[in-house]
């Protein structure tokens, strides 16, 4: 895919930002406290196999834009091989990712280490993609709002968004598609939640993500051409198993 003219990197401006209401920010506390203790067995196994799968460290480190556009460090157990080249976009079968990282991927176990980062107030447990400045550079201005809010372990472009209803069969990502289609589209569905982050809305969201999780469907949000979101209604109640993209 041709990149666009207007494709060009600009640094992200830092700001304050938008920071997580009160109430929410007592609830990735308190769920980040709780998760650290009911997974700490598994955190800790999870651990230990990936050092023992290859070579390189069991906790993956990168600096990731956080709220205000200010960088943060992200924790995530390493599901890629180490000194291996490749795009910004990490898409679906590549190849640089391990047997074990497609497994942890698949149940999201290697974003476990990330109830850190919402404890330390990096992230919070719902709230937008948290993007690399490889990727974010790239965003064009109308989008880059995003940044003004904290990154979420999980969020409704993750739960509630499918990278198939913008990418043509048969085409990877690549990054001209990636900042011009996917990303806008993401933001689109996060914007459904960040205009209104009630407890209630977030609660939901958390609930929406254990249950994808699990395997039971969740009804999927559709954005046109022109940015509007709309609901689809789940044709059934479990959805096929998928291994995800993400952002590098």
């Amino acid at each position: 895919m041709i990149m666009s003219e207007d494709l060009i990197a600009r640094p992200v401006d830092p700001s304050d930002g938008i920071p997580p209401s009160r109430g929410r920010r007592a609830l990735d506390i308190a769920g980040a406290l709780a998760g650290l203790l009911l997974f700490s067995v598994p955190l800790v196994l999870i651990y230990l196999l990936v050092r023992l799968t290859g070579r390189g460290p069991g906790i993956f480190r990168q600096t990731r834009v956080g709220q205000g556009g200010r960088p943060f460090t992200i924790y995530k157990f390493r599901t890629m091989r180490q000194n291996v080249g490749g795009m910004k976009v990490t898409a679906t079968s590549d190849p640089r990712v391990t047997p074990l990282g497609r497994l942890l991927r698949r149940w999201y176990l290697d974003e476990l280490p990330q109830l850190m980062n919402v404890l330390r107030g990096d992230m919070t447990l719902v709230g937008p993609r948290p993007e690399t400045y490889d990727l974010a550079e790239y965003y064009q201005a109308r989008w880059r709002w995003i940044f003004d809010h904290r990154p979420g372990m999980t969020g409704m472009s993750q739960v509630r968004f499918r990278d198939s209803d913008v990418l043509p069969p048969g085409e990877e990502v690549d990054l001209a598609f990636y900042v011009e289609r996917l990303a806008p589209a993401q933001a689109a569905v996060d914007a459904v939640y960040l205009s209104d982050p009630s407890m209630r809305a977030t609660l939901r969201t958390l609930a929406q993500t254990i249950w994808y999780v699990l395997g039971f469907s969740v009804p999927p949000l559709r954005v046109s051409s022109d940015g509007k979101v709309t609901e689809e209604a789940p044709p059934d109640t479990a959805h096929p198993a998928e291994e995800r993209g993400s952002a590098a």
